[in-house]
Parts: C-alpha cells; sequence; structure tokens
C-alpha cells in the first residue's frame, strides 16, 4: 500500500513538470505492469520483481490519471474571439463571494447562454467594480441571475519564484475570468438554485452575516469568520503577516488540527452517551457508533470550511481509522496516510503542486515518525514536546524551499497559539455559528471566543516585534533540499541511535550555497511581468536597483509583496542599493511602500513631488535630474532625463517628468524609457542623440500612441523591444502602429503579456534574453496567440 501510494503520487508530480501532455495511447502499457499484483510474493528474487513491477504500474497510473484528468479540463475553454465582448448568460453564484473595497469576487455556474452563437465554460470566476456613474449590484451564495459578462481565458503574470494563477484557475476548474458589466441590465431572478453545494455556500454566507451583524467592526472578526467557515480573505492583510511571521498562519483557517480536534471530541461525545444504554449498544457497539460520528463532525466542519487540501487529508484519515474500527482491522499509520494521499490526488492531481499539500502531509508523516512505534508511551507533555520539536525542525527544508523563510519564534508562538486557538477559540466560535438567535442574541460565545483570540494575538504581536523573529534568505538548491530532509530524519532519530548530530550538517548546505551573483563587468536584468505596469530589477556583482515597483491590486495586495519581494528574495537580493521611481503613476509606484518596509533600500531616486507619502518613508532621497551617473562593479549607470528646470518651471505632465536609465557595459546598452512621451523623446533627441542607441529598449508607455516617435525608435535602433502590458489591457497597449514600427526597424519584439518575465544577462561582448513563460512552460501555461483590442468603454491612448 505505501509503495503503490508513493509511487503514484511520485506519477502525478512527473506529470505535472511536462510542458505538452503525453498521448494517453502508451497508458495501453500499463496491464503489462498490473501483473505484478498476481505474481507469488513468496520466494525473494520473484518478490523484487513483483516491487518493481508495482512500482512501476503504480507510477504510470498516476502519471497517466493525472494527464488524463487534465485533457478533460483543457478541452473546454472560452473562444479566443469571444474575449472581451459583452456575452449575456444566466446562471447561480456558486460559491460564497469575497467583498473587496472595489467590489465582489466569485466562482459562477453558468446555466444558459442567451447570447447566440456565444460559447462559455460551465464554470467561470467573476468580479464586480464600483465606479463613479454606476454601483454594482450585490450577489449572494447561490442566487441565480441574468448577467451581461466580458470574459477572458484565465491569464496571471508569469514570474521567477512567483504564484501561478492559471495553475489555480485549472485546479478550481476555473476555464474563464471576467466582470460583470455595470451598464447591462442584469437582473437577478425569483429561483434560487436548489443543490447541496449552493445549499452549503449560502449556509456559510449566512454565518459570516451572523458574525459580522453580532461583532460588527470588532479586530478580529475576520479570524473568527476563517476559522468557522475558511473565510480566509476576511483576515486584514497586517493580522496575516503577524500570522505568517511567527509560524501560526497554519491555525488561523480551518487546519487539520482544528478538524482532528472536533472530530475526537464527536467522538468522545457520542461513545460516553452511546454506552448509557445497553438496547442501542447491543444494536451497535458504542466504539463504531462514535467512530461514526467523528467521520460526521470532520465531514461537516471540512465542507463548512470549502474543503481545501488540509482538511480533505483530515477528513480521509479519520475515515480510514474509523474503517479499520468497522472492519476490525488494524490499519498501520502508513496505510492510513496513504489512504489519505490517495483520497487527495484521484479527484485532485494538481494538489502535488500546492505548498499546503507538502505541508500538511509531511507535517503529519513527521508527527508519526516521532511518536508510531515506540516500545513505551511517554508522557503526554513529553510527547507534546517531541512533536513540537519535530514541527520547528523538520519543516525547515520545506518552509526554506516555498517561501524561503521560517520563523524563529513559532515553537513558542504555537505553544501558546495552538491551545488556545484549537481548544478554547474554535469550539466557541463554531458554538456562536450554529446557535440559533433565540441563544445567541446576546452574543457570548463569539465574543468570548473574540477575547481569548485578542490575548493570543497580544502574545504573537509581541513576538513579531521581537527582532529576527523570522529569518528569510535565498531559495536553496533543490538538492540541499533533499540532503535537508534526510538530516531532519537523522536528527528525529529516537534517543540512542548514533550520530544523530550529523543532521546538521545536512542542513547546513541550504543555508550556504547562495545564487551565483552576476560576474564582474556583466549585470543581469529582470523585466517583471506585473501585468499593466512597470519593474526592473538589475543585480551586478555586489549591488542591486529597483527601478519602479508595478501596480497596485488592491488593499493590502500589490506588485511589491506578491511579486516583487518574493522573487528577489528567492534570487539571493535583500537589500537595495537604490529604488528608482520614474514618475508619480500607481502603475509604477503601486509596490515601493511595501518594497520599503519589507527591505532595506539605501538610496531612492524619483520624480516624485516634495512630499509624496512615499518619500517620507526614507532620509536619503533626491530628485532623478539629467547627468547623474554612477559605476558598480564595472556597470554605468547613467540619468537622462528629466532635466534640472523640469521641477523649477511650468507644470509638466507626470508621464514627461519619468526618469529614464541607461545601463551600459562595453559596447552594450540598455535604455529604460519610462512613461515619456514625444515632448520627451524630442527633448532626448536634441539633448542625447549619441546615448540613445541601445541594444535593448524598455518601449516608452507600453507601447502608447503618445510615444515611440519614428525619430526615436530610428535613434535608439533596438535588436531587443520590450511591451509590459497587462493581458487583454483596457488601454489597447500596446498599440498595433508601434509595434509595427519597431518590427520595421528590425527590432525583436518581446511581451510581458506573452512572454512573461523577461530575463536579461548583459557583459561588455554580449547580451542575451529569456522569455521566462516560454522557458518555464508547463501544459497549462497560457500563451496568447493575437494582440489585445482595447476596450471600446475606455478610450485608448
Amino acid at each position: 500500500m505505501v509503495l503503490f501510494t508513493v509511487c503514484f503520487t511520485i506519477g502525478v508530480w512527473l506529470l505535472q513538470q511536462q510542458s505538452f501532455l503525453p498521448d494517453l495511447v502508451w497508458a495501453g502499457l500499463l496491464p503489462v505492469c498490473a501483473f505484478a499484483l498476481v505474481i507469488p510474493a513468496k520466494p525473494p528474487a520473484l518478490r523484487l520483481a513483483r516491487a518493481l513491477l508495482l512500482a512501476a504500474f503504480a507510477l504510470g497510473l498516476g502519471f497517466y490519471h493525472a494527464a488524463w484528468q487534465a485533457q478533460q479540463r483543457l478541452a473546454i475553454s472560452l473562444p479566443d474571439e469571444w474575449q472581451g465582448r459583452d456575452i449575456e448568460v444566466t446562471g447561480v453564484v456558486a460559491e460564497l463571494p469575497r467583498n473587496l473595497e472595489h467590489g465582489q469576487r466569485f466562482g459562477f455556474d453558468v446555466e444558459k447562454i442567451l447570447t447566440p452563437q456565444a460559447g462559455v465554460p460551465g464554470h467561470i470566476y467573476l468580479s464586480t467594480y464600483r465606479n463613479r456613474q454606476t454601483a454594482p449590484p450585490i450577489f449572494r451564495a447561490g442566487e441565480r441571475w441574468q448577467l451581461t459578462l466580458r470574459l477572458k481565458q484565465p491569464h496571471g503574470s508569469s514570474n521567477p519564484y512567483g504564484f501561478d494563477f492559471e495553475l489555480w484557475a485549472l485546479e478550481n476548474n476555473v476555464r474563464a475570468v471576467g466582470y460583470v458589466n455595470n451598464k447591462a441590465d442584469n437582473v437577478r431572478l425569483d429561483t434560487r438554485a436548489d443543490g447541496l453545494g449552493y445549499r452549503i455556500e449560502s449556509w456559510r454566507e449566512a454565518v459570516r452575516d451572523k458574525f459580522k451583524s453580532e461583532l460588527a467592526d470588532a479586530p478580529y472578526a475576520g479570524v473568527l469568520s476563517a476559522l468557522a467557515i475558511g473565510d480566509q480573505g476576511s483576515i486584514p492583510q497586517a493580522q496575516w503577516q503577524v500570522f505568517t511571521r511567527t509560524g501560526v498562519n497554519h491555525l488561523m483557517s480551518i487546519s487539520g488540527l482544528h478538524i482532528t480536534m472536533l472530530s475526537s471530541l464527536g467522538f468522545a461525545l457520542t461513545y460516553w452517551l452511546w454506552r448509557r444504554s445497553t438496547r442501542v449498544t447491543l444494536w451497535l457497539p458504542a466504539r463504531k457508533a462514535a467512530a461514526l460520528a467523528a467521520v460526521l463532525v470532520a465531514l461537516l466542519y471540512a465542507l463548512l470550511s470549502g474543503f481545501a487540501v488540509p482538511a480533505q487529508r483530515t477528513v480521509y484519515m479519520v475515515t480510514a481509522v474509523a474503517a479499520a474500527l468497522w472492519l476490525n482491522r488494524n490499519f498501520s499509520p502508513g496505510q492510513i496516510l496513504g489512504i489519505a494521499l490517495l483520497g487527495v490526488l484521484i479527484p485532485d492531481p494538481w494538489a502535488v503542486l500546492s505548498p499546503g499539500f507538502w505541508l500538511s502531509f509531511v507535517a503529519v508523516t513527521l508527527i508519526l515518525y516521532v511518536t508510531a512505534y515506540r516500545l513505551k508511551p511517554s508522557h503526554w507533555l513529553v510527547e507534546y514536546g517531541k512533536v513540537q520539536w519535530a514541527m520547528t525542525i523538520g519543516l525547515i527544508p520545506l518552509l526554506l524551499a516555498l517561501f524561503q523563510q521560517v520563523s524563529l519564534v513559532s515553537p513558542i508562538a504555537n505553544a501558546i497559539a495552538i491551545p488556545l486557538v484549537s481548544l478554547v477559540v474554535v469550539p466557541l466560535t463554531l458554538l456562536g455559528a450554529v446557535l440559533p438567535p433565540y441563544f445567541s442574541n446576546w452574543g457570548a460565545p463569539l465574543w468570548l471566543a473574540h477575547s481569548v483570540m485578542g490575548w493570543t494575538m497580544a502574545g504573537l504581536e509581541w513576538l513579531n516585534s521581537l527582532p529576527q523573529a523570522v529569518w528569510t534568505q535565498h531559495a536553496p538548491p533543490p538538492w540541499s533540499i533533499v540532503a535537508g530532509m534526510f538530516g531532519v530524519l537523522l536528527i528525529l532519530l529516537p534517543r540512542g541511535f548514533p550520530a544523530r548530530w550529523l543532521g546538521f550538517l545536512f542542513l547546513l548546505p541550504m543555508f550556504f550555497n547562495r545564487p551565483e551573483p552576476p560576474l564582474q563587468d556583466s549585470v543581469r536584468l529582470i523585466i517583471f511581468d506585473v501585468g499593466q505596469g512597470l519593474a526592473v530589477a538589475a543585480q551586478t556583482r555586489h549591488h542591486a536597483l529597483l527601478y519602479d515597483a508595478g501596480p497596485d491590486f488592491s488593499a493590502g495586495a500589490d506588485s511589491g509583496n506578491r511579486i516583487l519581494i518574493p522573487s528577489l528574495r528567492a534570487l539571493g537580493i535583500d537589500r537595495l542599493d537604490g529604488l528608482i521611481l520614474t514618475h508619480d503613476d500607481t502603475d509604477h509606484t503601486g509596490g515601493a511602500a511595501s518594497i520599503m518596509q519589507t527591505m532595506p533600500v539605501n538610496r531612492v531616486l524619483s520624480s516624485l513631488p516634495d512630499g509624496h507619502p512615499l518619500l517620507q518613508q526614507t532620509a536619503n532621497k533626491q530628485h532623478c535630474v539629467d547627468g547623474q551617473s554612477w559605476q558598480w562593479d564595472g556597470v554605468d549607470f547613467e540619468i537622462l532625463h528629466p532635466d534640472a528646470a523640469s521641477y523649477t518651471g511650468t507644470k509638466i505632465r507626470d508621464n514627461d517628468m519619468g526618469c529614464v536609465l541607461r545601463i551600459g557595459v562595453g559596447s552594450e546598452h540598455i535604455l529604460l524609457a519610462a512613461d515619456i512621451e514625444k515632448e520627451s523623446e524630442l527633448q532626448l533627441l536634441r539633448e542625447h542623440p549619441d546615448k540613445l542607441p541601445a541594444t535593448l529598449l524598455v518601449v516608452p508607455h507600453h507601447g502608447s500612441k503618445t510615444s515611440s516617435t519614428d525619430d526615436f525608435v530610428v535613434a535608439v535602433h533596438p535588436e531587443y523591444a520590450v511591451f509590459t502590458v497587462g493581458y487583454l489591457n483596457r488601454f489597447g497597449h500596446p498599440r498595433q502602429e508601434v509595434v509595427q514600427r519597431y518590427a520595421n526597424n528590425g527590432a525583436e519584439l518581446l511581451r510581458s503579456d506573452q512572454d512573461g518575465a523577461i530575463l536579461v544577462a548583459m557583459n561588455a561582448q554580449d547580451l542575451q534574453v529569456e522569455r521566462y513563460r516560454k522557458i518555464h512552460r508547463r501544459y497549462w501555461t497560457h500563451l496568447p496567440r493575437s494582440y489585445p483590442e482595447s476596450d471600446p468603454e475606455i478610450p485608448a491612448n
């Protein structure tokens, strides 16, 4: 069972590393390997052959099962010709809507397409937006609506160590995303959906509404909502940061620990009550009745939470234990874990790429590793200490691989938070959720849970305020992760095994194998894929610079904390010698606050007005002015625009205040042109005609028609022209005539919406370019096939 499960998991994982899906015809060879099931296991030679064939069969079965699932999902998509066009449909709000500052987000099940000849997938993900003219309708789970939508195929940013939205969409069966058109006649229909899933989502929303009504603006109301119904979006970003830095973020959602606690409580209570009656005990033994109750409690709580991977794992493990009781059999811990693993991966083979999958199953494996098969049980306090030690040391390799950080205060924080949250806050929260209004009008359970959560939070905030509460570093190489896990297993061996201390030596490579920086006289650039915006990182041998910081997305979410910081940290850049904020547009400065709060920044150059809030966060700040120059490790940096008079003269458009940066090594040059427009291009042609030629140009203003004049394009004459644009962006960038202008001039065209992040390596002799989306392609990667058209509702520029 264990061998089969491990090999099946490896097969599923291998499929997810493929650039293209395999031909399923090769799955016809699996019955040959299945012959292993009938081979006798007695003679050693046959036993080995049986094990090898069984391993091959399980690996192939996992590989082709995942491939078949992927083919089924990818066969459904939004036709190219219907992207960005109005489509009228009827359907049901399929999940708990997430309330945001600008509107809502929710899954929507399409029941009927009213627009002739249009094609729409059955499950889509929608957003609503407030604007000055109209407010969007308010959507609730389970409601049936007639809507006018604008959709596009799932497409996310593609950056080193970044979140893969397209994978998320595939796993959640979201085959189109879009928004509700506020100008159309959107109508709520009288009938509500009757399915069980819709009823569960409606119940979850009712619980959330009840919490909002009783707790109002209480600071930890979002945490209680997350603990009751898995609504993690209700937790403010500042609180999430405290939970993450103290290592207790796994407790602030419906985790396996909470479900195990509640199912154990359900087992104990049912067992105690069942034994009170001789009649029912003779009809059904108390242990079997209690096991059934434990499964029902676990399943109900998991469904209420949204059935994430940790919840699924726990339900399957509880079910396996209950099945062993009902069948009067003993399942080993490995078999129980294997059943849970198959239960997760068979319906959802993409879970194997989820951080939650690995953290959940590795955590349980470590607990079993330090507690199972011991000759003599220890005192419960000693067992608790063993588990905490196993979690602290055992998850270090995974945490460094997945997040490049480890909480140093996690053992203390979890020792405080686990009993308070799991044994006090969660039961009180659920009690407040299920009590009818007559019994809970006074709100005692919820307010008591909130008070205990407040005491817990006070301790966590104190721990978070300690210096060096979190260890952050680069992404370790894969081989060092394997070595680290081996070291963990050595360290956690039972007392008495010799040389357990050698395990610590196997942990060291994860910390000391830093990514190799560029050589002297060379520079490495990442032109990030941040959607409709700009962010470029330049790294030399001993220095790093960030040119713009991309857009903000919503409250607490911006390019800085979602894209730039994870990538820079993983690549070994933990401080910035310079930050250039080219001009005062949020698509260039939206992530700057997060950057400046997280990373040390030595100097800020910008054209921002004096008194700008971002400039208040740093002492070393200057205006970027034509003529400024410096050299780092043999690489020349020079500001070409704006001039000093631009800050004292008449009012100039923000775009024309953009800081233009030239980076050069030997005869190779890169020109970063911000959002400058025609007037600034003419000024550059007059004042710096000899400094404009460049091997690579980041095209000004995302390829807008207000920039890239013929004379400017000819003067720069780039070999590579990079357009930083969002997929199907509302401005119609890049304009087709501008794209053609660069193509006619002989430039190779690169676009962040089609190519993802652009990775550039330049030295005195050569400049090399990689397209991240294409080099790191997976079979689900979306490769747009056509240029986006502008949104007719918004004037293109």
